[in-house]
């Protein structure tokens, strides 16, 4: 048997900004690892895994104009990565 449970969330207005940017980080690196993976396959027939977009997560961190990705939790990037390489997978 499956449960499920609903619950309200009433976050601050310093909560709601971390949300938000957090949020805009993992679209933004899902829509990264997907061009990455994209680009890949159509122009040498390569294919990127897990570990390779994450050393390229890594890489974006460093540079300056993906440096705010350095102000949320690695924790929900590395996900979306998870999530990315699920996808492909059940593809």
């Amino acid at each position: 048997m499956k449960r499920a449970f609903k619950f309200r969330f009433y976050p601050t207005a310093q909560q709601e900004e971390l949300l938000s940017r957090t949020f805009g980080c993992v679209r933004k690196v899902y829509n990264l690892a997907l061009h990455a993976r994209t680009e890949a396959w159509y122009q040498r027939q390569e294919r990127v895994n897990y570990n390779a977009t994450s050393a390229m997560l890594t890489a974006w961190k460093k540079s300056e104009e993906l440096a705010f990705l350095n102000e949320v939790s690695s924790v929900p990037l590395q996900q979306t990565l998870r999530h990315l390489q699920g996808a492909f997978a059940a593809f």
